[in-house]
């Protein structure tokens, strides 16, 4: 951050002061064109101005042109000449004011790296496209014997991205992609090998989904006494058969663990008879649960906890893939 220094025993008016420093700052690129000044707040603490001084400067900077004002964003210097003074006032630069500078710099790196103009446009253009073709459709790829878990990613997936998302078998895949010029291929880090090995030849990218930690389901699986007994409940059978595996290692033979997905009606029922603590890791096993213990209320001494895990999928991964989608 620039710091600019008032002399307050200067004949020069304070505010003339910050203005002329602030103006020099602007015509020698120090805040170069999309650069967001400092809060009032912000100045009015480093210079000793009152905020009012502060404002006041602001406004005479924009009647003279070289800033302009967002509503609700902040102060923006103005792009002028051939730098496209039009541009901030641009209805989506409005809504992503510091997106010019982001451009700017790429296309300075791209310059400097050899790149002419028009092989840097061709390679945002060429990305761009590519971003929209992948986007437009995304698919999910989960083995058939674990299906369960594809039915997961792409409902949360669906709830997230506000997109169409298709799940396809495994063993499906070479098929479908032959039919399609252009996708984004996402599936769970346990099948990533799979995905990868049929989707490379055909140059259609993969991107791994990390899936959840279950930090705070696993610190309630520590805390339980010796004895206890837990259900889970899930549609992928692969998350119980690996559950089951991660809660022996956690508390070895001290916890019974029973399983069921939410289609079986008879697993269900002994899973409310019988455990205290009951892990649904989605929206389904969960209905599926609550449903099996509401019909056997009357033969429960003590009904089971019910706990809701969170999303499968990790919230990084759900980010990462906003971004390389251009969703946000």
């Amino acid at each position: 951050m620039i710091q600019f220094r008032i002399q307050p025993d200067s004949e020069i008016p304070a505010s003339t002061q910050l203005f002329n420093q602030i103006r020099f700052a602007i015509a020698s690129r120090q805040y170069p064109p999309a650069y967001k000044l400092p809060s009032t707040r912000a100045l009015a603490m480093q210079t000793g101005l009152h905020r009012n001084t502060i404002s006041k400067v602001y406004r005479q900077l924009e009647e003279d042109g070289f800033v302009e004002s967002l509503a609700g964003s902040g102060i923006y210097v103005r792009a002028q000449g051939h730098e496209g003074g039009s541009r901030l006032q641009s209805p989506i630069l409005k809504q992503h004011p510091e997106a010019y500078k982001v451009v700017q710099e790429a296309l300075d790196e791209l310059l400097s790296q050899g790149c002419t103009l028009n092989q840097a446009r061709e390679i945002f253009l060429a990305e761009i496209d590519w971003r929209l073709r992948c986007s437009a459709r995304v698919l999910v790829a989960a083995p058939s014997q674990d299906i369960g878990a594809g039915e997961l990613m792409v409902f949360e997936l669906e709830e997230s991205l506000k997109i169409p998302v298709q799940l396809v078998a495994m063993e499906e895949l070479a098929a479908v992609l032959d039919q399609t010029t252009s996708a984004t291929l996402v599936t769970s880090r346990y099948f990533i090998g799979d995905a990868e090995a049929i989707a490379a030849p055909k140059a259609v990218r993969v991107i791994p989904l990390d899936i959840h930690d279950y930090g705070k389901e696993l610190n309630l699986v520590k805390n339980l006494p010796k004895a206890s007994c837990i259900g889970i409940a899930s549609l992928s059978p692969g998350i119980l058969r690996a559950t089951e595996v991660i809660l022996h290692g956690l508390r070895g033979d001290e916890l019974l663990v029973m399983t069921s997905q939410p289609k079986d009606a008879y697993k269900l029922q002994a899973l409310v008879k019988r455990a205290e603590m009951i892990f649904c890791t989605d929206q389904a096993s969960f209905s599926a649960v609550q449903a099996a213990a509401q019909t056997a209320s009357e033969d429960l001494i003590r009904p089971p906890k019910l706990v809701r895990c969170e999303n499968y999928i990790g919230a990084k991964s759900i980010n990462l893939l906003k971004r390389e989608l251009g969703l946000g």
